[in-house]
């Protein structure tokens, strides 16, 4: 007789998945906790796990050691700005290279696919020629050391137009057919027909959007040396000493920081799923 087969209560998966999150949210648990700490519990070994009076001064100490409420807010308008334009610009590329036949179309769509197997730092030199040209000769607001400046790369990405197109091809196209044959206009049915239909995968590449803006660093780093038109990522080095870095009150930063990205993922992750089955990756 065979042994009869255990059925756990679970997915096996889970054996995996759940040893993986621990690894994963274990800095965020750090962070959190160093965040409470005094200096001499952050810096102490073995770490203390548990801090005996917990700190929440350091969030106010952090609030007030750096303009956190300017950078906050040039944060809030780069990502606003960039997310409104990715939206826009990506939902009419994508329904264009998913139903409109156009001469060129399936190069023109390669060349941009193409444009995602390079690397930031390879383009990172003209980007930044380009970007202090179009301040030097079109508008002053848009250049170097602007704020302009970290919206101007990233009002369209090859990544949003993919994405949506490859979901706009799943949506029944008898439906704008349908449309048309009433006298909707072509952009009538992508804004009555085609984008309330495809609410995940907008939702999805929103989050995805703001992510990316919100925890951009790099990119800052390069275009922005002024004080007043820095960002939350580049504005946290101004916790950082040359000799000595105030551990608790700059991981109070970051947890305020992290905070509007938890809120985005919590109320976005119910998408994400559904719209990443729903789009695959047939050309």
């Amino acid at each position: 007789m065979t042994a009869p087969r255990v059925r756990l209560p679970f997915s096996p998966w889970h054996l995996v998945l759940i040893p993986m999150t621990f690894i994963l949210v274990v800095p965020l648990l750090w962070m959190l906790i160093t965040s409470l700490e005094t200096e001499g519990e952050a810096n102490r070994f073995p770490p203390v796990l548990f801090p005996a009076n917990p700190r929440f001064e350091n969030y106010s100490e952090a609030w007030a050691a750096a303009p956190f409420g300017h950078f906050f807010l040039n944060s809030v308008l780069v990502t606003a700005v960039v997310l409104v334009s990715n939206l826009v610009v990506c939902s009419l590329a994508g329904y264009a290279f998913a139903r409109i036949r156009f001469l060129g179309r399936g190069a023109l769509f390669v060349t941009l696919m193409a444009t995602l197997m390079v690397p930031f730092q390879v383009t990172m030199i003209p980007v930044f020629l380009i970007v202090k040209w179009f301040g030097d000769n079109v508008w002053e607001g848009l250049g170097i050391n602007h704020i302009g400046a970290l919206m101007l790369p990233n009002l369209a990405t090859a990544f949003g137009i993919f994405f949506l197109r490859q979901f706009f091809q799943t949506v029944p196209v008898e439906l704008e057919e349908a449309a048309r044959v009433d006298g909707t206009s072509r952009l009538g049915v992508l804004f009555k027909i085609v984008l309330p239909l495809s609410l995940p995968a907008m939702s999805t590449l929103a989050a995805l959007t703001v992510l990316t803006s919100w925890n951009d660093f790099l990119w800052p780093l390069i275009v922005i040396t002024s004080q007043d038109q820095m960002t939350i990522p580049l504005g946290l080095s101004y916790f950082q000493g040359a000799h000595r870095v105030n551990w608790p009150v700059l991981m109070a930063a970051n947890v305020m920081s992290l905070l509007p990205m938890l809120l985005v993922f919590v109320g976005a992750q119910r998408y994400f799923v559904q719209s990443v089955a729903s789009t695959g990756i047939k050309g």
